[in-house]
């Protein structure tokens, strides 16, 4: 089969970026190096749209597995369509499935993961009537409102991560610019997730856009 080029948006690039050289990083911090293999690298993608993101970490991260999810169905049969082309099917399990706080079973596929990644509904729900026209006509508008605070997936994904991450797993998440201090002041208010913000990140216009969050072990917690 001839190999097939993964398209995708400027921001699913930082975000396939971001996982990459979290990856990279936690290699020399334990003294490993490309192309050393790393078994048991599981990623989670959480709305997969058309799979985008996650056949590209499967293509940049050879011992890597990922679980795939959207609610949509046709979403659903897209990636797999896309990873049947790239011949990338034997290391992605895609589900069909609306993530709840009550999802952890169903996505504990391969045990703990080491990455979650998402590109939730973020947009606020005031400002969904103010959008481009071509975005209110053609995309799913499902797909982009989220709630009235913006945060409606993102606190659902903030609470499964820690029922779902391994120790010191990451989550990575497309927000909105007005949504760093908020999810920094949510995470602080809930301390028994264990969640921290670790870092923001900027898209290509310099805005606030990226949220790197880190799981802690409680003896962490306990040494600050």
């Amino acid at each position: 089969m001839k190999a097939v080029a993964i398209e995708y948006l400027p921001e699913s690039q930082d975000l396939v970026s971001l996982v990459m050289e979290e990856e990279s990083q936690k290699r020399e911090n334990s003294g490993l190096s490309f192309p050393v293999p790393v078994p048991h690298l599981v990623i989670l993608e959480i709305g997969c749209g058309s799979g985008a993101i996650a056949l590209s970490l499967l293509h940049k991260l050879p011992q890597s597995r990922v679980i795939a999810v959207d609610k949509e169905k046709a979403a659903v049969d897209l990636t797999r369509e896309n990873a049947h082309r790239l011949q990338l099917q034997d290391r992605i399990h895609i589900l069909h499935h609306d993530v709840s706080y009550s999802s952890a079973k169903q996505l504990l596929l391969w045990g703990p993961v080491d990455f979650i990644v998402s590109n939730p509904p973020y947009v606020f729900h005031e400002d969904m009537a103010s959008l481009d026209a071509e975005i209110l006509c053609y995309e799913d508008l499902d797909a982009l409102d989220g709630g009235d605070d913006g945060m409606r997936v993102i606190k659902t994904i903030l609470t499964l991560a820690p029922s779902l991450l391994k120790d010191s797993g990451s989550v990575f998440l497309e927000v909105d610019p007005k949504h760093p201090d908020m999810v920094e002041n949510w995470l602080q208010a809930h301390p028994s997730l264990l969640l921290v913000l670790h870092a923001i990140h900027k898209d290509f216009c310099g805005k606030p856009r990226f949220l790197h969050i880190r799981k802690q072990s409680r003896s962490q917690l306990y040494q600050k």
